[in-house]
């Protein structure tokens, strides 16, 4: 794993979740569209999705600036993701989307031999 280097004035959207059972698939084929779609859009950083063992889901997803994540926001193409993922996909979710302050980042270099 090689997340992106954070920082400051990134945006970044934590969206929490829990999927309906029976809709699994279709969400998984929605969800191929729109994450090709969301890696194409400018400004995109990085976006990476966690399961727990109960079952909620937490992605989160980074801009590199508030200008491109409204645009990835607005795009009509995530709007309508949104709005199946209400009607068809998620038994609940909350998001919060918030603008990075501080970033600091460090990594362990690779054992020598």
């Amino acid at each position: 794993m090689n997340p992106a280097r954070p920082r400051q004035g990134q945006v970044v959207t934590v969206f929490r979740n829990r999927l309906d059972p029976a809709a699994q698939a279709a969400y998984r084929e929605e969800l191929d569209v729109v994450a090709a779609l969301a890696r194409e859009m400018p400004g995109f950083v990085e976006s990476t999705t966690f399961t727990a063992e109960d079952g909620e889901r937490a992605t989160i997803v980074t801009f590199a600036d508030a200008e491109s994540h409204r645009a990835w926001r607005d795009h009509p193409r995530h709007r309508s993701a949104q709005r199946r993922g209400i009607a068809e996909f998620y038994t609940e979710y909350s998001i919060a989307v918030g603008t990075t302050e501080y970033a600091a980042a460090w990594s362990r270099p690779p054992a020598s031999e």
